[in-house]
């Protein structure tokens, strides 16, 4: 008797049902980021952003935020840049600690960097406290506040980038300037720096995106005064409670933000500062 063999279940691989769960339980996490960032897009009274936009509290937060984050981004590189080129060429015993403490707040709780700025420059902080006794200078729930907490949470990611940057660079021009007799100051500015300002342009635009977002360690530092220190991120979640409307186009222009940053800066990411 000749069986019949055209009812048979197909036979799967192991590899084939492998690639399948994995693509299965990739699509899940997919989702698990793409569907809330989706919602936010599709529950914005986009009809209303304009005028949610032009309110006096969103107006605002608006001037703070990109007064400071700009302000945040130049002093990031001004510090981060000398101290990305020195742990990048530096053989100095000690570095990968400096190097673990410098980029720490990357990790942090945004708070806890929050009540570290305030244990060093707040009114009875170690640093704080000689200054308001010394010049009457008091820093928290200012203006400045606010860029300090900024820069304090948006430098390690700059440093990051740019070490990579220098490294990838290499340091055989910067050698090759020192024995035409350039000096290490002539050597960084006119050397490092241009050879790596692909990889300081994208720490730079990394470090403003992620001080325009920064919450925690702001609001702790500087609180949340309306047209003084309150960003945009501070209106997003007391708006939550209350103009629930305001909170999700608020979202929607910092994610935005955030997912443009992202696009620019994908080559440099997931090339590894290879081109």
């Amino acid at each position: 008797m000749i069986s019949d063999s055209s009812h048979r279940e197909p036979v799967v691989s192991a590899p084939v049902r492998s690639a399948r769960s994995l693509t299965a339980a990739a699509a899940v996490a997919a989702m698990f980021v793409v569907v809330p960032l989706a919602s936010v897009v599709w529950r914005a009274p986009l009809g209303d952003a304009w005028s949610i936009l032009s309110g006096s509290a969103s107006r605002d937060a608006l001037v703070v935020s990109a007064q400071t984050s700009v302000i945040a981004a130049i002093l990031s590189c001004v510090l981060g840049v000398p101290l990305a080129w020195w742990l990048a060429r530096t053989t100095a015993r000690g570095a990968s600690v400096v190097r673990t403490l410098c980029i720490a707040p990357m990790v942090l709780p945004p708070v806890v960097g929050g009540i570290a700025l305030l244990a060093a420059f707040g009114r009875r902080g170690v640093l704080g406290a000689p200054l308001e006794e010394w010049f009457g200078v008091t820093i928290p729930f200012t203006r400045a506040a606010v860029v300090m907490a900024q820069v304090f949470v948006a430098m390690p990611f700059l440093v990051l980038s740019v070490e990579a940057a220098f490294r990838q660079a290499g340091s055989d021009l910067e050698e090759a300037a020192r024995t035409l007799g350039a000096g290490p100051v002539r050597v960084f500015w006119q050397v490092a720096v241009p050879s790596a300002g692909a990889g300081i342009a994208a720490g730079a635009v990394l470090a403003w995106a992620r001080s325009l977002g920064e919450f925690g360690a702001t609001i702790t530092f500087a609180g949340s005064l309306q047209g003084r220190t309150q960003t945009l991120p501070m209106v997003v979640y007391e708006s939550a409670a209350l103009d629930y409307r305001q909170s999700l186009v608020l979202s929607l222009l910092l994610i935005v933000v955030s997912v443009t940053v992202l696009a620019l800066l994908r080559d440099r990411w997931i090339g590894g500062f290879s081109r």
